[in-house]
């Protein structure tokens, strides 16, 4: 009790110490405003430079602050998304100084969105603000934290960086980096060997994503769009990040001379903290590493040259040991045991390198030249055994043995096995272009791949349940020739590939700007894409329009109409088969696109806020069905499908909180597949009862009757998608923040394995996940440190404490399937990850 009087004694002298040595005293007072509107600025911070304390504006924007007098002092006046206003003062004692201070906005409307954005809104895209990224907390971190609360955008997996798109998967979704295409790893089977997403936050300056309807001038996928640039550096700085997950560091800068740029970014993650948290334990030893670097030459005043460099390596090593999940109803709820032998070892390593060479011949030309080369060296390695027990677990809440097994539903042994090799070599030549006129802005491309893969794969599984070897036909005791059935392997994949493929792809699109005689305004965009590729001799041509109109009259609101033709041609994923072989026939898959949405921007509590809808139909043809486990996704490659995906996206974004952007998204969405020429048969006996189903089951049938499945729930069919990004501050502390992220999703569509499309209509448990941030930017841009302070240098430091999984809610990934001496098959969930914290150091210099 007396430490505790003590401490707080010691805080409060603290606190006012300051006041308490200020023997002559004057007074301040005076009124903030923001330039843009002309309005009063409420919890603005008035204080003195290197001193502790201050006050805040009331509601109208007025402030009275004591200051010390008879020296001089720096007074500072701050608000988050605007410019500081600094004044010096010396008063003399009870002396009254009024003043008026008018901010500047960072941005001319919102935070994150600058005055160039105006024309973003009559185009499908969204501008980010990189910063978002590293604010996000997130265990995958990086840009896609925040991508993936986006509308439209989905992902049920925290430890991957993947996403899908309104109803597409992983493979529909275009990353670009400085205009360079980026690929990602090809055998990546879960999100716990996934590592490091290409994008490095830190080097990172813009940002534009679109979830459909986007130009001709980007590339060949049917879903979405991330166009990423990197910083141009104008003095030296960096920044440091320390933390449970690992550590970063980032470095540019510019030359004397001004025509020599340098940016550097290295990576280590280890998400060994977080593996040894799920069910299945064991020596987890994994490490991720990756160095990128973009320079920059400026050779004149029209000419300059940039290198763009990547190399990374994912190692994952995991030597498991044992597992033990409870899952089923509290009806009928189960225990799955597993004692493991062996051991995974995968290894990922991927390496880019682009060449970009820029004219600007005058002011409203661009032109570009860009050689790029991506390679990939992947392995995957592992021999697993697993003895395995289910029981039943007593659910009788009186009795002494609830939640222990009473009875033995199965005993057996797994054993997995793969040598999975993967290379590929892609060549890349492109010119790019554009021109702006008064009235229009057109652009043009052209680009030259050359894609050269060796792929050899080799996996197998056997399920032994009692001794016996799965699948198992009934025994029958004292017969004179008993059934010795061979020796078969549940699951057994085998190819050896090499492909060497050209492809070729041009663009064009020009946009033009109409005034009517009303004063309204329509902004037309309308480009033509074309794609050859020598693999089949597929030459296939993309129109692409969007219309924008914005009313003179009510210039807070834009309205837009998006549709095009989108092609995607193969690259080697959707073109091998289950087991291992290629379809030497596969066509591209297509996507017909028509969006329709609004931008309306409004004023809410004296805050700036925009409401965005998009309504969307995509039509789907060519379509080759997939399964997903995790993040791997395995192609139907001998099947085709047709399809569609229809629904609506909502957003408001704006400052809930003064100062700070948040957001709140929706998505309604449905998306379907029917595979052509898809069906099965219903087998009944002579009473008419039904016996069974597929294509032949044999046995007892007398009667049966074909059976046409339709169209089917896509595996990426999440019909409600809901998503929170917030953050917040303590007023008159500006840099004490809080960080919210949400996530809402339903259950997506799974199926048992080797089991038929169209018996793949079991539903997942809904996707639910709240992580949240706390960070205190303990030196800011109001603090002051003396010349020999080895930390005056630095600009910001941050400490932050994260909760991942706030709500310890257990979200299922996928499943392993096990099945019983009787063929009886059981569903055992894949958890992700618990509520887990982390502590990370963050320092900008």
């Amino acid at each position: 009790m007396k430490f505790s009087i003590f401490l707080r004694f010691i805080i409060l002298s603290i606190f006012f110490l300051p006041v308490l040595l200020y023997a002559q005293t004057a007074r301040v007072e005076g009124y903030v405003s923001d330039s843009s509107t002309n309005k009063s600025i409420d919890l603005a911070n008035i204080a003195i430079l290197g001193e502790r304390g201050g006050t805040t504006s009331d509601p109208n924007g007025f402030f009275s602050l004591k200051v010390p007098a008879g020296k001089e002092i720096i007074l500072a006046v701050s608000f988050i998304g605007f410019h500081d206003k600094q004044i010096k003062l010396n008063l003399k004692d009870g002396e009254l100084k009024k003043l008026s201070f008018v901010l500047q906005p960072m941005t001319t409307n919102l935070p994150g969105f600058e005055v160039r954005d105006e024309r973003l809104r009559t185009e499908s895209l969204v501008r980010l603000n990189p910063k978002d990224a590293s604010l996000a907390p997130s265990i995958s971190g990086g840009l896609e934290a925040v991508i993936k609360t986006l509308p439209g955008v989905s992902s049920n997996n925290e430890m991957s960086s993947q996403y899908s798109v309104r109803g597409g998967n992983f493979d529909e979704n275009l990353i670009y980096v400085n205009d360079i295409e980026i690929y990602r790893p090809f055998l990546v089977s879960s999100g716990e060997q996934e590592g490091l997403s290409f994008i490095n936050p830190a080097l990172v300056s813009s940002v534009l994503f679109s979830a459909g309807g986007f130009g001709a001038e980007y590339g060949d996928k049917m879903s979405s769009v991330l166009d990423v640039k990197y910083k141009t550096p104008t003095e030296f700085g960096g920044s440091i990040a320390l933390s449970l997950l690992g550590a970063e560091v980032s470095l540019e800068g510019i030359n004397k001379k001004k025509n020599f740029t340098y940016l550097v970014g290295a990576r280590y993650k280890t998400n060994q903290y977080i593996l040894n948290n799920l069910e299945t334990e064991g020596n987890y030893k994994p490490r991720f590493i990756d160095v990128q670097a973009l320079l920059n030459h400026k050779i004149s005043d029209k000419w300059d040259l940039s290198f763009l460099a990547y190399y990374s390596e994912n190692k994952y090593k995991v030597v498991p040991t044992s597992r033990e999940t409870d899952f089923g109803t509290f009806q009928q709820a189960f225990r799955f045991k597993v004692y493991f032998d062996g051991n995974e070892i995968d290894d990922y390593e991927m390496g880019q390198g682009a060449l970009t060479l820029s004219f600007k011949p005058n002011a409203i030309t661009n032109l570009k030249l860009i050689a790029s080369a991506f390679t990939t060296n992947e392995s995957e390695t592992y021999d697993i055994q697993g003895q395995y027990w289910i029981g039943q677990l007593e659910n009788s809440l009186g009795s002494d043995e609830f939640g222990d097994v009473v009875e033995q539903q199965g005993v057996g042994t797994f054993l997995e096995h793969a040598r999975n090799r993967f290379k590929a070599t892609v060549f890349s030549f492109q010119h790019k272009g554009s021109r702006a006129g008064e009235k229009s802005f057109l652009k043009w491309g052209i680009k030259f791949d050359h894609q050269i893969i060796e792929d050899r794969i080799r996996e197998w599984e056997m399920i032994d349940s009692a001794g016996y070897s799965l699948p198992h036909s009934t025994d029958d005791p004292g017969s004179q020739n008993p059934y010795r059935p061979d020796f078969n392997i549940n699951y057994f994949v085998k190819g050896s590939n090499n492909l060497s493929i050209n492809r070729m792809s041009a663009f064009i699109s020009d946009q033009w700007v109409f005034d009517l005689k009303n004063k309204d305004n329509i902004t037309l965009t309308a480009g033509v894409r074309s794609y050859f590729w020598d693999y089949n001799d597929e030459l296939l041509f993309m129109p692409r329009l969007n219309l924008a109109y914005k009313p003179y009259k009510k210039q807070n609101v834009v309205f837009r109409f998006s549709t095009g033709l989108y092609y995607q041609p193969p690259f080697y994923r959707e073109m091998r088969n289950l087991d291992g072989s290629l379809n030497p026939n596969i066509k591209s898959q297509k996507s017909i696109h028509f969006i329709l949405g609004s931008d309306y921007r409004f004023q809410a509590w004296n805050r700036p806020f925009i409401f965005t809808t998009e309504l969307y139909y995509k039509y789907l043809d060519n379509l080759i069905p997939y399964v997903v486990d995790n993040v791997r996704i395995r192609y139907y490659a001998d099947q085709l499908a047709k399809g569609y995906a229809a629904g609506i996206d909502l957003k408001v974004y704006g400052e809930f909180v003064k100062g700070v952007d948040s957001w709140i998204s929706l998505s309604l969405m449905k998306t379907q597949e029917d595979i052509y020429d898809d069906y099965y048969f219903n087998y009944f006996n002579e009473d008419g009862d039904l016996i069974g189903s597929g294509i032949n089951i044999g046995g007892s049938a007398s009667d049966s009757t074909r059976v046409e499945p339709g169209y089917l729930d896509r595996p990426s069919d999440q019909r409600i998608n809901f998503s929170v990004f917030f953050q917040d501050y303590i007023p008159g502390q500006p840099y004490v923040k809080m960080h919210l992220r949400l996530v809402y999703g339903t259950g997506l569509s799974f199926g048992p394995p080797k089991s038929e499309r169209y018996q793949q209509t079991l539903r997942m448990p809904d996707y639910r996940r709240v992580d949240i941030g706390f960070s205190y930017e303990f030196i800011n841009q109001r603090t002051t440190m003396g010349p020999k302070n080895p930390l005056r240098n630095v600009k910001g430091m941050t400490v932050s404490l994260e909760v991942f999984n706030l709500l310890q809610i257990y979200n299922t990934i996928s499943y392993v399937w096990i099945k019983d001496i009787n063929n009886t098959q059981y569903a055992v969930p894949n958890y992700l990850t618990p509520r887990l914290l982390n502590l990370k150091l963050t320092a900008n210099f």
